[in-house]
């Protein structure tokens, strides 16, 4: 039961942070002209992939009419927010004192954390309507999903956005 909650909560807390990393700020678009409409269309993409990756999976589980709405609400929870988390701006924080900095820092932490809540609740509601087989389907295709995002972390083909 543990490894099947912490392959859960890993899978949330991964679908989230992909969410997260969807998000980009105006200030960071106006500011970098064409870098920006790079970035643009790779969270575009990771977007696209991330649907398609949502998709096949509910395909797969093969959900039967009362687990319509526990999908609705954990796919709905699975997407980027609609209000991008916003990046600190470099020269305001470079006016800071390391308090400070410490603080704006524990604060975003703190919102990220909230999100990544968000995602384990859902996915751990959702998996609770789940039978077996179908449990046993969504452990690994979660599994296979964490092992493709920790390659590419490892390998460096990811895109925070943190340049």
């Amino acid at each position: 039961m543990k490894s099947i909650s912490t392959y859960l909560i890993a899978t949330s807390l991964l679908l989230g942070v992909t969410g997260l990393t969807l998000a980009q700020t105006v200030s960071e678009t106006q500011t970098h002209g064409h870098r920006a409409e790079r970035m643009e269309k790779m969270h575009a993409k990771m977007g696209e992939r991330h649907a398609k990756h949502l998709s096949d999976l509910k395909g797969k589980l093969k959900l039967e009419a009362n687990q319509e709405a526990s999908w609705s609400t954990f796919e709905q929870s699975m997407q980027a927010p609609t209000k991008p988390m916003s990046r600190p701006d470099h020269v305001d924080i470079e006016k800071m004192t390391t308090p400070e900095r410490i603080e704006k820092m524990q604060a975003r932490k703190a919102l990220h954390d909230a999100e990544m809540k968000k995602h384990a609740d859902a996915t751990i509601a959702f998996y609770a309507t789940l039978n077996t087989n179908q449990k046993k389907i969504f452990d690994s295709e979660s599994a296979r999903f964490m092992k493709n995002m920790n390659g590419r972390m490892r390998h460096g083909d990811h895109h925070s956005g943190h340049h």
